[in-house]
C-alpha cells in the first residue's frame, strides 16, 4: 500500500499487525516440509496451535484494545460483551472526559434466590375454592407469580395428588394451570391437562360441591401445547408430552417482576395487543414472558410502542372487546442481595464539598478505614453466572468505560497479531505442534519450550512501551517535598 491509498483509507495503525493467516502462511513456508523440522504437519494442526497461542498470548502479552462506553441504566447492570474473558478496568466518564477508576467490591454479590411461603417452606402455595366436576378454582388472594403451565398439586386434582390413574382419552396426564384472571384481588385459574383439555375437580361421592384445599404450584413443567385436541394412546403407554419432559425444577426461583394488565385486544392474524392506553403497559418491557391460554408458551414480548405491545407469537382465540387480561413476568431472577445493593446510597455521595472538617473528619473516625473503601467513584461487581456487570446506585445515569481482554477470536479483522510479537507466536505453534508428535526427542520440545518463553518475555517488554524519557519524567517528582 503507498502513503496516498494509506492517508486517503481507514486502516490507520494496521502496518503494526499481521494477520494470522500470513503467521499460518509464512510458518507452513519455513517449518513444514522436506528436511524441515515439521515434516508431515497438517496445516489444519498449524492453523489449531496458531489460534490457539493468540488465545493465550491475548491474556497476558498482547496490549488489550478493546472498550465499550456504556449509560448506566436505571436497573444498573450492563451486559458483558459477547468476546470479554476478563476486564481490564472499569471508570466513569466526568464532564470534563476524564475517567475516575471504578473499584470492585467483593462484599455482595447476586446469589440465586428461592422463592418461600410464609412458613419458609420452598414452595408456592395458596389456598383455593374448588367446586366439584368443574376446572375452575377461585383462590384466596392475588397471585401474580401463579402463570400457564405450572403444574398444580392437591388432593382433590385429578393427577395433582401423585396417582398414576388418569381418565383423559386413556392417556397419562398431569394436572396444569391452562389459563389465569384476576379481578377484584383475587386469582382465578382453570385446570387443564398438559394437552389443553380441562380438567374437573373430583373428590368422590361426597355431597359437598365446594371444597376449600391448599394448591401447590410446581415450576413449570413443560411447553405447554396451545390447546390442541388429546390423542388417544394405549394405557400402558405414557404421554408423549411427559416422556419428552425434562421435568420440574427442584425448587421456585424468583422472579423480579410480575405485572397483571387488564383491558386488552388481540386478534389471531396480528402479533400486537392493544392496551387502553400507553400509561397502563409502562411496566412492560421487551423480553418480558406472555402468560396467557391463548398464546403459545414461551411468547415473549417484542417491542412496546405507545399503547401497541408486540409479542412473539399471534394468538389462538381473538379479544376484540377490550376485556382480555394477560400476566407478564420479567423472567429475570434477581436476589434481594442485588435489591438492596442498588437501592442503596453511598454515604460518601452524601456531600460533594471538600472541606477538611466536614468531608474529612480528623476526629479519630475514619483513620481505620480500609483504603479499597476510601473512594468516592462507587462500586461494582461481576456476575459471572448472569453475564452481567452490577454497579452501585451512585453510578446511575453516567457514563462508565469497560476496557476489557479479549482472545483476539472474536470476528475475522481481529485475528490479527502485533508484529512486535510475531516470532513469539511462531515458537508457541513450533513447540505446540512438536509436542502433539510421536517421536519427537524430548530435549527438542524442550529446545522450543525455553524459546517460546523467552520470546513470550521478550514481546511482552515490548509491547509495555516504556519509554525512558517517560520514566525519568515521573522519577523527578521523587525529591518534591510533600507539606504536611
Amino acid at each position: 500500500m503507498n502513503q496516498h491509498a494509506y492517508y486517503s483509507g481507514n486502516d490507520f495503525g494496521g502496518y503494526q499487525f499481521i494477520s494470522l493467516n500470513e503467521v499460518i502462511d509464512n510458518f507452513t513456508a519455513t517449518y513444514v516440509g522436506e528436511g524441515k523440522l515439521l515434516q508431515r504437519t497438517l496445516r489444519a494442526d498449524v492453523s489449531f496451535h496458531a489460534h490457539r497461542a493468540l488465545q493465550e498470548l491475548s491474556y497476558d502479552t498482547l496490549k488489550s484494545c478493546k472498550s465499550q462506553e456504556i449509560e448506566v441504566n436505571p436497573s444498573l447492570t450492563m451486559p458483558l460483551p459477547h468476546d470479554y474473558v476478563n476486564y481490564v478496568k472499569l471508570s466513569w466518564v466526568d464532564n470534563s472526559g476524564i475517567e475516575h477508576i471504578i473499584y470492585p467490591t467483593s462484599k455482595t454479590s447476586n446469589p440465586t434466590p428461592i422463592r418461600q411461603n410464609e412458613d419458609g417452606d420452598y414452595t408456592l402455595t395458596a389456598v383455593g375454592t374448588l367446586t366439584e366436576n368443574s376446572p375452575t378454582v377461585v383462590l384466596d388472594g392475588e397471585y401474580p407469580e401463579i402463570l400457564v403451565g405450572m403444574q398444580v398439586v392437591a388432593p382433590s386434582i385429578p393427577n395433582g395428588n401423585g396417582s398414576s390413574a388418569t381418565s383423559n382419552a386413556g392417556y397419562l396426564s398431569i394436572t396444569v394451570v391452562g389459563a389465569v384472571s384476576n379481578s377484584g384481588g383475587i386469582t382465578t385459574i382453570t385446570l387443564h391437562d398438559e394437552v389443553g383439555v380441562e380438567v374437573d375437580a373430583d373428590w368422590g361421592t361426597g355431597t359437598s360441591t365446594n371444597s376449600q384445599e391448599t394448591l401447590t404450584f410446581l415450576p413449570t413443567y413443560m411447553a405447554l401445547p396451545a390447546l390442541v385436541q388429546p390423542t388417544t394412546w394405549p394405557s400402558s403407554q405414557t404421554n408423549p408430552h411427559l416422556a419428552n419432559a425434562t421435568g420440574p425444577s427442584d425448587v421456585y426461583l424468583q422472579e423480579e417482576t410480575n405485572h397483571i394488565i387488564e383491558s386488552l385486544s388481540w386478534d389471531t392474524s396480528d402479533p400486537k395487543i392493544l392496551a387502553a392506553s400507553a400509561s397502563d403497559i409502562s411496566d412492560i418491557k421487551v423480553g418480558m414472558k406472555v402468560s396467557h391460554k391463548n398464546f403459545p408458551p414461551g411468547t415473549v414480548v417484542t417491542d412496546v410502542n405507545g399503547a401497541y405491545i408486540t409479542v412473539s407469537n399471534t394468538a389462538s382465540v381473538a379479544v376484540t372487546s377490550a376485556t382480555g387480561e394477560i400476566t407478564f413476568s420479567s423472567g429475570e431472577i434477581v436476589s434481594d442481595t442485588f435489591t438492596n445493593y442498588k437501592s442503596s446510597i453511598p454515604s460518601e455521595n452524601n456531600n460533594q464539598e471538600y472541606e477538611d472538617d466536614v468531608y474529612w473528619p480528623n476526629e479519630g473516625r475514619r483513620y481505620g478505614l480500609d483504603p479499597q473503601h476510601a473512594q468516592v467513584n462507587g462500586s461494582y461487581y461481576i456476575d459471572c453466572a448472569g453475564g452481567k456487570i452490577h454497579f452501585s446506585s451512585n453510578l446511575s445515569g453516567k457514563t462508565v468505560i469497560l476496557k476489557y481482554i479479549s482472545d483476539h477470536l472474536g470476528t475475522e479483522e481481529e485475528t490479527v497479531v502485533p508484529k512486535l510479537a510475531e516470532e513469539a507466536i511462531y515458537k508457541w505453534i513450533a513447540h505446540g505442534c512438536l509436542s502433539a508428535k510421536i517421536g519427537i526427542p524430548e530435549y527438542v520440545i524442550n529446545r522450543f519450550k525455553k524459546e517460546r518463553f523467552a520470546e513470550t518475555r521478550k514481546a511482552k517488554l515490548r509491547l509495555s512501551n516504556i519509554k525512558l524519557e517517560e520514566i525519568t519524567q515521573i522519577l523527578r517528582g521523587k525529591s518534591k517535598q510533600i507539606k504536611h
